[in-house]
C-alpha cells in the first residue's frame, strides 16, 4: 500500500506555516485516534514540482469533529457541513478542506453519486485518474508516506493520464474533459486503454447536466492555454458533443492567443467563450446556451457577439464619422464588441471598433441637463434632441470647449 516517505519534500514543499499546521492537524488526529491523509492534487504537483498549496485532507473518522478541535487552538475561523461530513479552516493566507473519507456509488450513468462514509482505500477509489488518487499520511509515525494504490508516480513517470476502472467514464463523463485538461496542462498523454475508453464513452456526455458541463467549461477556459484541450476535445469527438457546429481549429487558437493579449487585467474567459460560439449561427448559439443555463450577463455578451457580426458590413466604410460609429456599437456589451475586433477580418472595421472601445464610448459633453435648463432650454423632446445632437458634435470634434458647446446650444434651439 505504502511505497516510500516524501517527509523531506513535503518539508520542502510547504511554507513553514502551512507545514507546522499539517503536523500539528496530523498529531491531532492521532489523538482522536483518527488516520488524517493529505489527497489529490497537492500530492500530484509535489511530485511534479508545481506550487499548489490547495490543501485537501481526509479523515479516516469524524472530519467535522477533527476540524471542531483545530479550531479551538488556532483561531481559524470554522465552517461546516455535517451532512456532507466536510469542514473547511479558513486562516489569514490560506484555507483547509477536511472531508471524511467515503465511498461512492452511481444508481445510473451521469446521477450524482450517493455517499456514505468509507476508509482512505474507499475514498481513492473513487477519483477520476491514477495521478490524483494518491495520499501522503500525515500522522506523527508515518508523516509524509506515500500511499499510491493505482501506480500514480508510475503514471507520472511516464507522464500518462490513466482511468481507475473501464466505467470510469460511463459513472461520470465530466471526466473525459477534466483528462483531456490535465493532459494538456501537464503535457501528457492518455494512456492507450483510457485513449480508447474515452472515444467509446464521449457520447456518456449526454448524461451530464448542463450546469455540471458548463462548470468543466469554466474549469477549461481558466487554464493557460485553453485552446489546447479544446483542440484535443476536437481531435477526439468530444467538442461535437459539447455542441456539434463547435470547432476547435486553428482559427480559435489564433485568436484565443490575441483574446489573452488584450486581456492582461482581466479574465479572458468570457472573450474566449464569445470566440467559442463566433461561427455558430443565432440559433445555435441559443441551443448552446439553452443547454450550459449560462448567467445572463455572459448569455447576453455572447447573442451581442453573434449580433453584431451580422452589422460588420455597416463598419466597412473607412469615411464613417465617429457619431456614426458610436450609434452602431453603443448598444453591444464590451465583451461582444472585443470579439469582434478579434474576428473581424476587415482592417477598417476593426479599426472602428477599436476607436469606440479605446475612445468614443468615454467622449462625454461638457454640458448636462442641468446646465442646459439654466440655458433656458425647457425639458423635455427638445432638451433631448439638443443633447443628442451636442453629443454627436463632440464625438465628431466639432466642439472642443464649454463656449462651443454654449454657441452650439443657442444655434440648436432656434434650429431644433
Amino acid at each position: 500500500m505504502s511505497e516510500k516517505s516524501l517527509s523531506s519534500q513535503l518539508e520542502e514543499y510547504l511554507p513553514r506555516g502551512m507545514l507546522k499546521l499539517v503536523r500539528d492537524a496530523g498529531e491531532k488526529a492521532s489523538e482522536l485516534g483518527l488516520e488524517l491523509y493529505v489527497v489529490g492534487g497537492v500530492v500530484r504537483d509535489l511530485l511534479l514540482g508545481r506550487a499548489n498549496f490547495d490543501l485537501d485532507l481526509v479523515v479516516e473518522g469524524d472530519a467535522v469533529k477533527l476540524a471542531q478541535e483545530l479550531a479551538k487552538e488556532s483561531q481559524a475561523r470554522l465552517t461546516v457541513h455535517p451532512h456532507f461530513g466536510t469542514a473547511k479552516l479558513s486562516y489569514t493566507s490560506f484555507s483547509l478542506d477536511i472531508a471524511t473519507a467515503r465511498r461512492e456509488s452511481y444508481s445510473h450513468p451521469g446521477a450524482l453519486p450517493s455517499i456514505k462514509s468509507g476508509s482512505l482505500t474507499d475514498d481513492l477509489c473513487r477519483r477520476d485518474f491514477s495521478i490524483n488518487a494518491m495520499a501522503l499520511c500525515l500522522a506523527p509515525q508515518r508523516f509524509g508516506e506515500l500511499i499510491d494504490l493505482y501506480h500514480g508516480k508510475d503514471d507520472l513517470d511516464n507522464r500518462l493520464i490513466r482511468i481507475l476502472h473501464p466505467n470510469s467514464f460511463i459513472d461520470d463523463a465530466t471526466r473525459i474533459l477534466r483528462g483531456l485538461r490535465y493532459e494538456q496542462r501537464l503535457g501528457f498523454k492518455l494512456e492507450p486503454k483510457t485513449d480508447e475508453l474515452l472515444r467509446r464513452d464521449a457520447a456518456m456526455l449526454d448524461t451530464i447536466s448542463g450546469d455540471r458541463l458548463r462548470h468543466e467549461l469554466e474549469l477549461i477556459l481558466k487554464e493557460d492555454k485553453p485552446e489546447r484541450v479544446l483542440k484535443r476535445a476536437a481531435e477526439l469527438g468530444v467538442l461535437t458533443k459539447l455542441h456539434p457546429s463547435l470547432r476547435g481549429n486553428g482559427w480559435l487558437s489564433n485568436r484565443f492567443s490575441h483574446a489573452r493579449q488584450a486581456c492582461k487585467r482581466t479574465s479572458p474567459s468570457p472573450l474566449y467563450l464569445c470566440l467559442l460560439i463566433y461561427n455558430l449561427s443565432e440559433e445555435e448559439n441559443e441551443q448552446f446556451l439553452s443547454r450550459f443555463n449560462f448567467q445572463k450577463r455572459l448569455a447576453q455578451a455572447m447573442r451581442h457577439t453573434l449580433q453584431l457580426k451580422t452589422k460588420l458590413h455597416t463598419l466597412a466604410n473607412p469615411q464613417l464619422k465617429p457619431s456614426d460609429i458610436y450609434q452602431l456599437l453603443r448598444s453591444y456589451t464590451t465583451q461582444a464588441i472585443q470579439a469582434n475586433v478579434l474576428a473581424a477580418e476587415s482592417p477598417v472595421v476593426s479599426q472602428h471598433l477599436q476607436s469606440y472601445l479605446a475612445r468614443l464610448r468615454y467622449v462625454k459633453p461638457l454640458l448636462n441637463g442641468e446646465d442646459l435648463k439654466r440655458m433656458g432650454v425647457p425639458q423635455g423632446t427638445q432638451m433631448g434632441a439638443i443633447l443628442d445632437a451636442l453629443h454627436r458634435a463632440k464625438l465628431n470634434g466639432e466642439v472642443k470647449t464649454r463656449e462651443e458647446e454654449e454657441r452650439l446650444v443657442h444655434i440648436l434651439c432656434y434650429t431644433l
